[in-house]
């Protein structure tokens, strides 16, 4: 028997866009949704398609939100995070956090139905109120490492 179900992905992807020469980083500010009450700051990405590369999609979504041009091959790997349940409430998903110094372009609010603005924040936090995995992402950016943490999973011991 064969089996024909698609499974759906639930794989996300963000960039953390360093401006080396003024220290900030591109950020975006959701307006409030039905997933989350109030507007916060984030790091531009969503969610990859089934069947795309990651780094593809990170360079998409960062396109998409910003208007920032970025080639795949210059997004490094900087973080992954094991979230137990999205702001959606539709169950768990893994964030890929890519770091890039290189781009072309200039920030744009490109999504103001979904964004109150784009603008270039300092590398050292994000304003309030923050999405808390865009925090923890921007922390281990920042620190870096650890390479993989986990937000909203119970705490386990030995």
């Amino acid at each position: 028997m064969t089996n024909t179900s698609v499974m759906n992905s639930r794989n996300a992807v963000c960039v953390i866009v360093h401006d080396q020469e003024t220290d900030t980083i591109a950020a975006v500010l959701y307006a409030a949704r039905n997933w989350s009450l109030q507007p916060s700051w984030t790091v531009p990405g969503g969610k990859a398609e089934p069947g795309e590369a990651l780094d593809e999609a990170a360079a998409r979504e960062l396109k998409e939100e910003t208007g920032l041009l970025v080639d795949p091959a210059d997004l490094v790997l900087v973080h992954v995070i094991h979230i137990e349940q999205g702001f959606d409430q539709a169950g768990q998903f893994v964030l890929f956090v890519f770091a890039t110094d290189t781009w072309t372009g200039e920030l744009t609010n490109t999504e103001p139905e979904k964004h109150l603005a784009a603008q270039w924040v300092a590398v050292d936090r994000l304003p309030e109120p923050a999405f808390p995995t865009a925090r923890q992402a921007l922390v281990a950016y920042r620190n870096g490492g650890p390479s993989f943490s986990r937000y909203g999973w119970p705490s386990t011991t030995a």
